[in-house]
């Protein structure tokens, strides 16, 4: 009891600090280009942000919309219609339950299944393990990180047991750092269900009016993660060295035996998924071919496929039952913390960048003079390793808000005449960045449960996730940044 009565008072003691300073900051006098609105927005940015790295990332954004619509100046209506409202939540939820509907299918099992039992797995231990990874990354591109973990580690348990590998080994520890590090890299190789480069791209939106298109987007990232996967291999393989002989134990007939065949309702969930990603993808392939269609799909903005995907899901019955249910997908299954947050973020950003309150053209104004002496390449630097060391040390979501919003307006003001496709390139880096969780407990929730198991170590997970954290940088400002200069 006494444990938790401190625990509650450092609580509270947090929570009074920071609606101290969200309240305090619109009484002190604003700079030239400033206002008390402005003041009293960035105090609620600093308060919220307190609250979001050491209390809750749930009910502070709730705070944060309360806040700035009582002491920001700022309309409640709109605030609602940016936060709740906006394409980006309406994307995120619907695309949740969507992908919920995947994972309950026999579809995610049998490929991962599938993965570590064909041929080429079968060739040798590493080959194995290399197919096994890669497994991961692909069913990762479309499915939120802790489902995706949560799936695939009775499977991975059960190959451990299988071959007898012994608990904290170094080859049961590589496969579980493996499985975790893998969904951390394929929940920034795409948008789709993943929050993170989704809050960069809304944020981007809000401050240059223009949006970023997922086909650019996933041009540049996914071939990061793919050699970013390959390297990890390596650094296994040469660095930590497992004995890997273990493996060969694996009964890949007795596996197969575990895979389900696919049902009627698991092969049309998973057309319906595959229209709505073709959705997402196709309009901005054709860009330059069939400018109508392109325009007339960017016009439904991003949530229209994955709207009408659900919609369809849960009309459509098999066995009297429907694809999806939305009571039954809410029930514990989409993360509403992540999507509320999303929200606050939204609502923030929209205030941060609003012109009334005008402290972005303050950030402009006044940063653009003393950083003109630094490189545009410099900047991307210092915000890449700004991303990859505070997403690996706090929440994901508020290293995509807080480094975004930063970069953006900054990247404008240095930029000759303000071009948007290095600015975008940063955001696109920042939000694949903010889901690159290697290291330390509190970076992702996949990363606490491994690091926590039975088979690795919170040592191991620091040691290696410093490695591939290191590599994804410089693969962001090196690869990333030729990539993305070019896609944007």
């Amino acid at each position: 009891m006494q444990k938790n009565s401190k625990k509650d008072i450092r609580t509270y003691t947090i929570v009074l600090l920071s609606i101290a300073i969200m309240i305090l900051f619109k009484f002190i006098a604003p700079p030239s280009g400033l206002n008390s609105n402005s003041m009293a927005v960035i105090g609620i940015f600093i308060g919220t942000l307190i609250l979001w790295l050491f209390v809750s990332i749930d009910w502070p954004s709730l705070l944060c919309i309360i806040m700035l619509g009582v002491l920001g100046g700022l309309d409640f209506k709109s605030l609602f219609a940016s936060s709740f409202g906006s394409d980006t939540f309406i994307f995120l939820f619907t695309t949740f339950i969507a992908t919920y509907a995947i994972s309950k299918t026999n579809l995610i099992k049998n490929i991962s299944i599938w993965f570590v039992t064909n041929r080429l797995a079968r060739k040798g231990p590493w080959w194995f393990v290399t197919m096994f990874f890669f497994g991961v990354i692909l069913l990762g591109c479309f499915m939120s990180p802790t489902v995706l973990f949560v799936v695939l580690l009775p499977i991975l348990e059960n190959i451990l047991k299988m071959a007898k590998i012994e608990k904290h080994s170094k080859l049961s520890s590589m496969l579980m750092m493996g499985l975790a590090f893998c969904v951390s890299i394929s929940s920034g190789m795409t948008p789709i269900a993943h929050v993170f480069p989704v809050i960069s791209f809304g944020i981007y939106e809000n401050i240059t009016k223009s949006a970023i298109d997922y086909a650019s987007y996933m041009a540049m990232a996914i071939p990061i993660g793919i050699v970013l996967t390959l390297i990890m291999i390596l650094v296994f393989r040469f660095v930590l060295r497992p004995d890997v002989s273990k493996l060969k134990c694996v009964d890949s007939e007795e596996l197969k035996k575990q895979k389900s065949k696919l049902t009627k309702k698991d092969i049309i969930t998973l057309v319906i998924f595959c229209l709505m990603i073709a959705i997402w993808v196709v309009p901005s392939l054709l860009q330059n071919v069939w400018e109508d269609f392109y325009k007339l799909f960017s016009s439904y903005t991003t949530a229209f496929a994955s709207l009408v995907g659900v919609v369809v899901m849960c009309i459509i019955k098999v066995d009297g039952k429907p694809l999806v249910s939305i009571k039954e997908a809410t029930n514990g299954n989409v993360p509403f913390s992540s999507l509320v947050m999303c929200a606050g973020t939204l609502a923030l950003s929209g205030a941060l960048t609003n012109d009334n309150i005008g402290i972005v053209n303050y950030i402009t104004q006044n940063l653009s003079s003393s950083l003109a002496v630094l490189s545009p390449y410099l900047l991307i630097v210092i915000f890449t390793l700004w991303a990859i060391v505070q997403t690996n040390f706090s929440s994901n979501m508020v290293t995509a808000t807080v480094v975004t919003t930063v970069a953006v307006p900054i990247m404008l003001a240095v930029t000759s005449a303000g071009s948007l496709n290095v600015t975008a390139t940063v955001v696109c880096i920042v939000g694949m960045l903010s889901a690159y969780a290697f290291m330390t407990p509190p970076s992702m929730p996949h990363i606490a449960i491994a690091s926590s198991s039975e088979w690795s170590s919170t040592k191991h997970f620091l040691i290696y996730g410093t490695i591939f954290a290191i590599v994804a940088l410089l693969l962001s400002i090196s690869l990333g940044y030729f990539i993305g200069i070019m896609v944007f």
